[in-house]
């Protein structure tokens, strides 16, 4: 990978000011906001990176969006958002495992930091609609079993 910040730079001038902005954005809210949680920061900062590196069909990106994933769930499990962690930990990091691994075994004219790009196959928009539709019904599901455990935690807490 070709080195960052110089001219014929991996990153274009506009990607690296959108990144840059982004990231001071983030410091700042940080700054003004919370001051305390280190681990959001951090998430946060992973994320914006993972997906710089992502819209550049990097697999460097995946790996980064696991690791925020991670980061992301365990937020979400002392803030009890637990539908947020299962979707983060059960859907999106699990889809950059898949990812990671089709990128690297798929590297652009032999360039191991970008990705080659496929058409699809009219089979595979069949296969993606009934995926999606799946995803859907099943995120659907597991919000309603999500929201009935908790309310079933709440009343029990409410009797002892």
């Amino acid at each position: 990978m070709k080195k960052l910040g110089k001219k014929g730079s991996y990153f274009s001038k506009g990607e690296l000011a959108l990144w840059f902005a982004s990231v001071i954005l983030i410091i700042a809210s940080f700054v003004v906001f919370d001051r305390k949680n280190f681990l959001t920061l951090a998430a946060s900062l992973v994320g914006v990176t993972s997906l710089v590196f992502n819209a550049k069909g990097n697999p460097t990106g995946q790996l980064l969006m696991i690791v925020f994933s991670v980061l992301y769930g365990i937020i979400s499990w002392e803030k009890a958002y637990y539908g947020e962690m299962l979707t983060y930990l059960g859907m999106t990091a699990p889809m950059a495992v898949f990812a990671l691994v089709s990128w690297i075994k798929n590297p652009y004219d032999g360039n191991k930091s970008e990705v080659k790009v496929q058409r699809l196959k009219p089979k595979e928009y069949i296969v993606t609609a009934v995926l999606a539709i799946t995803v859907i019904i099943g995120r659907y599901a597991e919000m309603f079993l999500v929201k009935n455990i908790v309310k079933l935690i709440n009343m029990r807490r409410r009797k002892c």
